[in-house]
């Protein structure tokens, strides 16, 4: 594969070099995006056995960084302004490390107060990683974003594969310990790009007006109900699979297999993107293949294998259309970064409700199917977001200063 050719610095005639290094950190940063969050899905039920955690309670496991994405997201910038974009990506990293130590630890206390350190990293990374492509790798910004999503969800698959049997061999908290692995790699590989110091410009305040516009806020719960949904299946899915007959090592491999479908869309959409002049089709479909995997899961449970990877996939194209929606409906970069800040904050805070909430439903009525039955609906929802959306149009007339 030729390497893409960095784009040249924007402020000066030196194009910045062209490394394998640079590549290599990237990538195992987004390594660390995800994988060390939903490897917790596999192990939960020896969680709940481990520590008497109700469903509810072990909801919290996934809400916690939710809720650190929806509120350390905003600060990311701005530390990287005050720190250098490099020093903050290595600090994102080292929260990420230190969290699944202290999570490792062995106390419920560790668990919890682990698991939001790890989140306040990931938010770091996704925050700042998509600036520094864009930075280093404007003119093939495309094929780096795809391989980034690839890179980030087949970690993650990955994850969820080696959970349990590493569980089984070595208990959870080494099982879950494992994944210092990642940062730890990420760490040596970036710190060759220490000796940059990027300071971000200052980015005009967020505007109050595109918080008034109707096509931001569906934009919003576009983004917000598909990470909704997501997260209550990336938590649950290996209980509602035990649930239905499957053992742990088979649970955890469907797991891993959801994560890898949900990096397939980016390998299509991103590059078809361009050309796409009608987005609602797209939107609309790839909700209805999330309705219809969730319904397979109530009605057929049997056929696991197919509803399982059907629902990765089509929530993984909702997420990378959501995320286009945030360039493409607005005018001005400024009104595209107001946007993302609207889309990403609210949207995790919508998505953080989930687990938790989904998790005691299942407390009180003992089963899953009014879970997953919640879950269609609100794909249903995404659906008509999605077509209102997805209309040619831009948010006109809001403003970044």
């Amino acid at each position: 594969m030729t390497l893409p050719t960095p784009a040249t610095h924007p402020h000066g005639v030196s194009p910045v070099p062209r490394s394998l290094w640079l590549i290599a950190g990237i990538l195992l940063i987004a390594a660390n995006l995800r994988a060390p969050v939903t490897a917790v899905g596999p192990v939960m039920g020896v969680l709940q056995q481990t520590f008497a955690l109700s469903a509810g309670a072990a909801g919290l496991m996934l809400t916690l960084p939710l809720l650190c994405f929806a509120l350390v997201s905003p600060l990311a910038a701005r530390t990287a302004r005050s720190l250098g974009l490099e020093r903050t990506l290595l600090l994102a990293l080292l929260l990420i490390g230190a969290g699944i130590l202290l999570r490792s630890s062995g106390t419920v206390a560790g668990l919890l107060a682990g698991t939001c350190i790890i989140g306040c990293g990931i938010a770091g990374g996704n925050v700042l990683l998509p600036s520094l492509l864009k930075r280093d790798f404007a003119d093939d910004l495309t094929r780096m974003t795809a391989i980034y999503a690839l890179t980030m969800n087949s970690v993650s698959a990955l994850g969820s594969v080696c959970a349990v049997p590493l569980a089984t061999r070595l208990g959870w908290a080494w099982a879950l310990a494992a994944f210092i692995a990642l940062p730890l790699v990420a760490m040596l590989a970036w710190l060759p790009q220490l000796q940059r110091d990027t300071r971000p410009a200052n980015v005009p305040a967020r505007a109050a007006s595109i918080w008034r516009q109707p096509l931001a806020w569906q934009v919003t719960f576009f983004l917000g109900t598909n990470s909704l949904v997501y997260y209550v299946v990336t938590a649950w899915l290996p209980s509602i699979l035990a649930a239905n007959g499957y053992s742990a090592v088979q649970a955890g491999n469907l797991h891993g297999l959801m994560q890898l479908a949900s990096a397939l869309p980016g390998l299509l959409l991103v590059p078809l993107g361009p050309r796409i002049r009608d987005h609602r089709p797209v939107a609309v479909s790839m909700s209805a293949a999330t309705v219809l995997s969730l319904v397979g899961l109530i009605a057929w449970p049997q056929a696991s294998l197919v509803w399982v990877p059907l629902f990765g996939f089509g929530t993984g194209a909702v997420l990378i259309l959501g995320l286009a929606f945030v360039g493409t409906r607005v005018s001005t970069p400024p009104q595209a970064a107001a946007l993302s800040a609207m889309a990403q904050s609210v949207g995790y805070l919508l998505a953080a409700t989930g687990p938790i909430v989904m998790g005691r439903l299942h407390d009180a009525n003992g089963g899953w199917t009014p879970v997953l039955a919640l879950c269609a609906g609100g794909a249903v929802l995404m659906g008509w977001l999605g077509w209102l959306a997805g209309r040619p149009g831009r948010v006109i007339g809001a403003s970044a200063k």
